[in-house]
């Protein structure tokens, strides 16, 4: 039985004060929901307050990027270990806005991974097609290349660090989101490919979320769906009464 996760992703919103109104405010609502493993990922200038907020709770906390290099040169560039000593214990990378926005590749997606890996933080590892992809009926060989390119070099010890989460690029702040069919087909592709390239065992273990315009109103009908493990939310996760109902979801 796979553990759900329920993700928050801030972007770039909240400050430090901010973010800790929102903690003061969230633990409370969730304290009674162990079977979720629940994640927030702020800007990098509130992870120290958060995980000194979330302390003694299971709520982690996340970073929503990171550099591969450990240090150097790379102004404005945050390491694995940085992050990880501001209290970060797993990372988002490879989300479509890092791609459009900041022209992430494939590789470099991959070289973050592993440099997260190395450190000890867990992956929340990105990929999605966009519309004009799905359009053209080329969503499958969209997410085949992001796995088996953003996975390049993971052995299957590592690949259980990692958790995927499937975002079509067109349902990301849209309003638009993929019915409970779309993601379950994208969901069950995905888990084929794994089971191609790591075998049966790793393909079933790992957890696949969804994200594109999750709320409380859609989130049980997604995860009805037996390959949804949950969700990577954004903007409904920056109000605490919101994403707690996220995360109480009901399944099934």
């Amino acid at each position: 039985m796979r553990t759900p996760v329920i993700a928050a992703n801030w972007k770039m919103y909240k400050t430090i004060a901010e973010a800790e109104e929102f903690a003061r405010e969230f633990m409370p609502l969730v304290k009674d929901t162990p079977g979720v493993v629940k994640v927030v990922a702020p800007p990098f200038t509130a992870i120290r307050a958060l995980s000194e907020a979330f302390k003694g709770t299971d709520i982690r906390v996340a970073a929503q990027n990171i550099y591969y290099e450990t240090k150097g040169a790379y102004t404005g560039e945050v390491s694995p270990e940085m992050v990880k000593e501001a209290g970060a214990s797993c990372v988002i990378v490879g989300h479509s806005e890092r791609r459009q926005y900041f022209h992430e590749t494939d590789e470099t997606v991959n070289k973050k991974i592993k440099a997260g890996l190395y450190v000890g933080l867990g992956i929340i590892f990105c990929i999605g097609e966009s519309l004009e992809e799905r359009q053209a009926g080329r969503t499958f060989d969209i997410l085949k290349r992001q796995v088996a390119e953003g996975l390049r070099g993971i052995i299957e010890e590592d690949l259980a660090k990692v958790v995927i989460a499937y975002e079509p690029i067109w349902a990301i702040g849209t309003g638009l989101t993929a019915t409970p069919e779309q993601a379950e087909e994208a969901h069950s592709y995905i888990r084929a490919e794994l089971k191609e390239m790591y075998g049966p065992q790793a393909a079933a273990d790992m957890r696949i979320l969804y994200g594109g315009s999750v709320k409380p109103d859609n989130i049980d009908t997604l995860m009805a769906r037996p390959d949804v493990d949950g969700a990577l939310v954004g903007g409904a996760s920056l109000e605490a009464q919101n994403f707690a109902k996220i995360v109480k979801f009901k399944r099934g």
